[in-house]
């Protein structure tokens, strides 16, 4: 049965000498892996570029439930970008981002909340005029919400370590290495703080960096590790991201 939906791409892969497979997180079904034949041809009427990291499609698509390979019949661009792909410091975000969201969601059902969010990170990231610097750990705060491991903000004069295992704060050190000292628990509470009140819309980075929250690339750098941490502990078969350390370089 035709469907029409609205796609982000996160991958794809060489299937044979013409074709190709694409994991897309669609609006209708989740994520989908499609097998698009003959694009590798120079006679294809789908071209290649497509199917890049995080470009946004409109699809005409064949759905079968319980298939794990679906086809396309129609591929359209929704908004090409205009700055990410000419922006370095915006290109390294877009390619974490597409890291992380590639490896962390495993969702095969609609999440209409997930994906508008994604697509309207994608939006944002291209068009804002404002600094990005902090934008990728604003976007990997907020997608912890939409995967069910967002952390308890309970932080207080009395809970002052967070611990990464439980992702509470709690009184007292734990058992284990996963946890953050009490300066750098208070900081991490007051980003927890701003990334629930507010949206992901322009200026929101540029509070971050006037020092309230890190005071130098060494801070953010830290907090992005730590938070990587996290995902590693509380998403299963989660193994981390690689282009965190190009951000490390390009943001510094």
């Amino acid at each position: 049965m035709l469907h029409s939906t609205n796609g982000i791409v996160f991958h794809s892969l060489k299937y044979s000498e013409t074709s190709i497979i694409v994991k897309v997180y669609t609006e209708l079904f989740g994520l989908q892996s499609y097998l698009i034949k003959g694009i590798r041809s120079s006679r294809s009427k789908i071209k290649a570029g497509l199917f890049q990291p995080l470009t946004l499609l409109d699809l005409v698509v064949y759905h079968k439930e319980k298939q794990s390979l679906q086809s396309v019949k129609e591929v359209h661009l929704a908004h090409p970008f205009k700055n990410i792909p000419f922006d370095i410091r915006k290109s390294a975000v877009a390619m974490f981002i597409n890291e992380l969201i590639y490896k962390a969601i495993r969702e095969e059902e609609a999440n209409p909340d997930l994906f508008v969010f994604l697509w309207q990170t994608c939006l944002l990231l291209d068009e804002t005029d404002d600094s990005v610097s902090g934008f990728h750990i604003h976007f990997a705060i907020r997608l912890c919400e939409y995967l069910g491991i967002l952390p308890q903000n309970n932080y207080s004069d009395s809970h002052r370590i967070f611990n990464l295992r439980e992702g509470v704060f709690q009184p007292v050190v734990p058992g284990h290495p996963h946890y953050l000292d009490p300066e750098n628990s208070r900081l991490f509470s007051r980003l927890l703080e701003l990334c629930s009140t507010e949206p992901m819309k322009n200026g929101v980075t540029g509070i971050w960096q006037n020092g309230e929250i890190f005071p130098n690339a060494g801070s953010r750098n830290q907090f992005l590790d730590t938070i990587l941490l996290y995902y590693r502990l509380h998403l299963p078969g989660f193994k981390g991201v690689q282009s965190h350390l190009i951000l490390h370089d390009v943001m510094a």
